[in-house]
């Protein structure tokens, strides 16, 4: 009896294994790039016969010993609905296949970010988003240290339309909507980004090796029980933090949220506010906030929206006793809907407990603080009160894991490679700032690396530099955001790469600039000259070429000057700086003349540097071609 079990479960065993496996990429919904051949894969039962039926052909071949097997496509023009059948021991259906471009679109949380972030912004693309030939796939957020993955965890592909527009990458959607409507292509978007992630960790092993502090970094995290320290680690310093704050909490055991609470000796704060800025004892725990309004008779029989701009960095809303939501991280914006029944007309109070672990803490100016009816708006800003929760010491330090070198080129990449693309887009560099000097070799060795993986050439890789962000200087500065953007504007060396310049489209106050449609239509640019080889199309701002000294004043040449140059606004360009070989940059004077800028500073009489739009946030650089695409921020040496 036990001998027939045995190998009843061994044929069982055996029946298993043989069954036809595809990859999670290759399913209902999928996007075939056209006009190249390509090949399906996947995996069955060591030497078993595999039979595809497609398009009225059949193919054939035969899984090998460790039961992989692939099928070589013929090119394919354009189009569909078409059904790929496949055939072993069982039967495999994929169904509504169509022929079309298909899009990496990689990098960071600005490529990640989805359009729920940003509906507000875009009403109308949201109601309108209704086409089946735009496609989204996306990857699972996963790591692996060990080894390159052959396959997701999970992921289909959602075509767009009202309900599913929220979960696509904006700029990616945007990207895909305008190649869409230019050429009628079926549009693929493959969506691997992960928020946070720097560029090393997009990196294959091999390519990593030339990178020795950060490919020594990545083999550490090799060791499962390492990782395991590091996540119970990371769980007890959190746990022990919050468990702190919430225990020694006034407002927590005294329900500061609610109305009924006499507040008449809390401290008063104008906002939006930092409150270290208002009162510098405070450090970081929790402090709530209150305010009191009326509304109108009208205004309190209707539901509302709540805007409270940005928090840094945890917020938990309560209006008038009712707890109305809470958000645990600084970045998103503050949105919340107010049920029917909570506002009344006189006498509303609104209470916010929030909690800083780290730096700064309070409300970020420059954001919309109100309150939203269908035909009006309340301002929430001004006067509130104020009273400290509790007092923490600032969080532990912890690791992030998933950040780490290789970690997401094995599991989020990797799987991707047999998968033949148009191109591919790539949104990233914010996490890179802390140490940019290197990143003028890192992502050029990125798009080698994923050439060289996928083995197709020279495919388009068109980048996004990165936006301006952060508070302005009036005086010439260093700048690590600059010495990135510097290092992506050197990457142009590489072929056929195209790099979207942003600097004119980001926030001050917010690492997620809303603006996705322009950065996505100015990627769109640099497809239809390199994908679509539309020649004669200006597809990019002014790109700087030389500097040479001509009687103590700097001569610019630039490339793609798009018809010409131009002073956005019709004001004196600005935010040209020079130095001598000491690198002591001043404000200089620049003008156009022809497709030339002249630049000079009269207490500089030998300059040997001059820069454009050096800083982290270049608010003023106003050097446009006449297509009205700006000028790339550079630093150049003069040629004398």
């Amino acid at each position: 009896m036990k001998q027939f079990i045995a190998v009843y479960f061994l044929l069982i065993s055996l029946y298993s294994n043989a069954q036809i496996r595809l990859p999670k990429l290759i399913s209902d919904g999928l996007i075939l790039q056209r006009e190249t051949p390509l090949k399906v894969w996947g995996w069955a039962s060591a030497n078993e016969d595999i039979k595809l039926v497609f398009d009225g052909k059949t193919f054939h071949t035969k899984a090998n010993a460790k039961g992989d097997w692939s099928i070589k496509l013929p090119a394919h023009v354009q189009g569909g609905p078409f059904e790929l059948d496949f055939t072993a021991s069982n039967v495999v259906k994929v169904k509504d296949v169509w022929f079309g471009d298909v899009w990496l679109c990689s990098g960071q949380s600005n490529m990640e970010l989805m359009m729920e972030r940003v509906k507000d912004k875009y009403p109308t693309v949201v109601a309108n988003a209704n086409n089946p030939k735009i496609r989204q796939f996306t990857v699972p957020d996963v790591y692996d240290f060990n080894e390159k993955r052959n396959d997701f965890v999970g992921g289909q592909w959602v075509s767009v339309n009202p309900k599913t527009i929220y979960s696509f990458s904006a700029v990616a959607y945007f990207f895909a909507n305008e190649l869409y409507h230019k050429y009628q292509i079926p549009i693929g978007i493959i969506n691997a980004a992960l928020g946070g992630s720097p560029i090393q960790a997009w990196i294959s092993e091999e390519s990593l090796k030339q990178f020795p502090t950060h490919y020594e970094e990545g083999l550490k995290f090799r060791d499962k029980n390492l990782i395991e320290q590091i996540e119970a680690s990371n769980r007890k310093i959190n746990a022990d933090w919050y468990g702190l704050l919430n225990k020694s909490d006034e407002g927590l055991k005294n329900n500061w949220y609610s109305t009924k609470l006499d507040d008449e000796n809390w401290g008063k704060m104008e906002i939006p506010n930092y409150w270290s800025d208002v009162d510098a004892t405070i450090k970081t725990g929790s402090v709530w906030f209150r305010k009191n309004f009326d509304l109108s008779n009208s205004q309190a029989k209707q539901t509302a929206r709540l805007f409270l701009g940005r928090i840094v960095d945890a917020d938990s809303v309560f209006i008038n006793d009712k707890f109305i939501g809470t958000t645990s991280y600084q970045y998103p914006p503050r949105k919340y809907q107010i049920p029917s029944g909570v506002l009344k007309e006189k006498g509303n109070t609104i209470s916010v407990r929030i909690i800083n672990s780290l730096g700064k803490g309070g409300f970020v100016s420059d954001k919309p603080y109100q309150l939203i009816f269908p035909d009006d708006t309340v301002s929430l800003k001004g006067t509130w009160k104020y009273k400290v929760g509790t007092q923490v010491q600032s969080i532990a330090e912890q690791t992030t894991i998933r950040w780490k070198p290789m970690g997401l080129y094995n599991a989020m990449i990797a799987p991707l490679t047999n998968f033949t693309i148009k191109g591919a887009l790539w949104y990233q560099g914010e996490s890179n700032t802390d140490n940019p000097e290197d990143y003028n070799k890192l992502l050029p060795t990125l798009i080698k690396d994923w050439r060289n993986q996928w083995k197709q050439g020279s495919f388009p890789f068109l980048y996004v530099q990165l936006a301006n962000y952060l508070e302005k200087k009036e005086q010439p500065s260093e700048s690590n955001w600059a010495v990135l953007r510097q290092a992506q504007l050197e990457s142009l060396s590489e072929p056929n790469t195209g790099m979207a310049v942003i600097a004119d489209l980001g926030e001050w106050n917010d690492i997620h600039p809303h603006n996705k449609e322009d950065v996505g239509k100015r990627l769109a640019l640099l497809a239809k000259k390199m994908a679509y080889h539309e020649n004669k199309l200006a597809f990019s701002g002014p790109i700087i070429r030389a500097a040479q000294l001509k009687n103590n004043q700097i001569i610019l040449s630039f490339t793609e000057v798009g018809g010409g140059l131009i002073a956005k606004n019709g004001q004196e360009l600005a935010h040209f700086s020079v130095a001598g070989e000491d690198k002591k940059f001043i404000w200089a004077k620049a003008k156009i003349k022809g497709n030339k800028v002249v630049v000079w500073s009269d207490d500089v009489k030998t300059p040997s540097y001059v820069r454009y739009g050096w800083a982290d946030n270049p608010e003023k650089a106003n050097l446009y071609n006449k297509t009205m695409l700006p000028a790339s921020p550079f630093e150049i040496k003069v040629e004398k």
